[in-house]
């Protein structure tokens, strides 16, 4: 028995854990290292063999562009006597990773820019891709591949999947330039957190201090933590790094509502609490219906005197048979309004006690998103709204 009691207390033990290690993220997840970041480079290119959904002749600069490629290459021909349906221009885009090495393999992305069609089975031309300073970084050229297509037939109509105007090429561009960078000579490391706060920020200096057992983190502002690298890492920076970037902590969040009013998404943070208040929520809705009734008198009917085709009534009133249609209109009025009992909102501990309290009134998206909004504005909700 005394066994069986010490194996529940151990098991309790390790299941607290974990659960507590459910809040944690690693270093490398939440932040990154100042200086090791990705460079965006970007190119100007044709994409040609189009199935006659390239440019239209009216895009100058895509017949521009195919009349200077054949100049350079000896073939001289009037611009006016190209054709560019088959031919679409492309900005080509790529993010050259850290520590890229020459002869290593990106991925491109190639957009149209005139007003092709698709780009479906087209190649991109040699294209060079150029940093903010103006060097060439890679060279692009492939196969295109994209995940749709635009079908059309003559009359105008026609079916379109996906986005037949952007595509990619896997392994696309070629490095051709690196970007200087001497990791390997740091005497201290600048860590930059995804999302400042200074708790967190706090915790991750006190985390790799624990971790190393040294004095060596130090947090700097709400976003940067200053790590120096002893003297016997030297040597192996990466071992380093790597097993600082496994380390966990658990970030803090600032209590924020995220509200989305285009789709009527609301994302209530972890930390977001409520004062102590009462709230009732109710709709007034007014109905208003309008309707034309026709009245139709019977053929009979006595209508109004004429001078011909008459009869004679009692009062000696010379009357025509039939009588004259009539549209009268009717309108109905309903005014509802729903039965909402004032309710006590008690003061929240956690997400969970704030949403079964919103949930138990009966509220849909679109009217938690006012209650927030006036909770808010009666100083109960302490939290940030955000509102996209």
């Amino acid at each position: 028995m005394y066994g069986l009691f010490r194996y529940l207390i151990v098991l309790s033990f390790v299941m607290l854990l974990s659960i507590n290690k459910g809040y944690c993220a690693r270093i490398k997840d939440i932040s990154s290292i100042k200086g090791v970041r990705p460079n965006q480079i970007i190119g100007y290119g044709l994409v040609v063999g189009l199935n006659g959904t390239g440019d239209q002749s009216g895009t100058t600069f895509t017949i521009q562009s195919l009349s200077n490629m054949l100049r350079n290459m000896g073939i001289y021909v009037d611009p006016n006597d190209i054709k560019v349906k088959n031919v679409a221009a492309v900005i080509v885009s790529a993010f050259l990773p850290p520590f890229a090495r020459v002869g290593q393999k990106i991925d491109v992305t190639v957009s149209s820019i005139g007003d092709a069609k698709s780009l479906q089975g087209g190649t991109l031309l040699l294209t060079p891709l150029r940093g903010v300073d103006g060097k060439v970084y890679a060279i692009a050229q492939g196969p295109l591949s994209v995940g749709g297509f635009s079908v059309s037939g003559a009359a105008g109509g026609g079916v379109v999947k996906n986005h037949p105007t952007v595509a990619r090429i896997s392994g696309g561009a070629t490095v051709e330039r690196e970007i200087p960078f001497n990791f390997g000579g740091k005497k201290e490391l600048t860590i930059l957190l995804n999302h400042p706060d200074f708790v967190t920020a706090k915790r991750m200096a006190d985390a790799i201090n624990q971790e190393y057992n040294l004095d060596i983190a130090k947090a700097i502002d709400s976003a940067t933590v200053s790590v120096k690298i002893p003297d016997e890492f030297h040597p192996d920076l990466v071992s380093f790094v790597s097993r600082l970037e496994r380390i966990d902590i658990q970030p803090d969040t600032v209590a924020k509502v995220v509200v989305n009013e285009k789709t009527g998404t609301v994302v209530i943070g972890e930390n977001v609490k409520i004062s102590q208040v009462a709230i009732s929520h109710g709709n007034l809705n007014i109905e208003v219906k309008e309707r034309r009734n026709v009245s139709q008198p019977s053929p009979f009917a006595p209508g109004a005197p004429q001078g011909g085709g008459t009869f004679q009534s009692q009062d000696n009133v010379l009357m025509a048979p039939g009588g004259q249609t009539v549209v009268t209109p009717q309108t109905d009025i309903t005014v509802k309004e729903e039965k909402k009992k004032l309710m006590i909102l008690p003061k929240s501990a956690n997400i969970g006690a704030l949403v079964r309290a919103l949930n138990a009134i009966g509220v849909t998206p679109r009217d938690l998103i006012t209650i927030l909004e006036t909770l808010k504005a009666a100083g109960a909700l302490q939290a940030e709204i955000v509102i996209m």
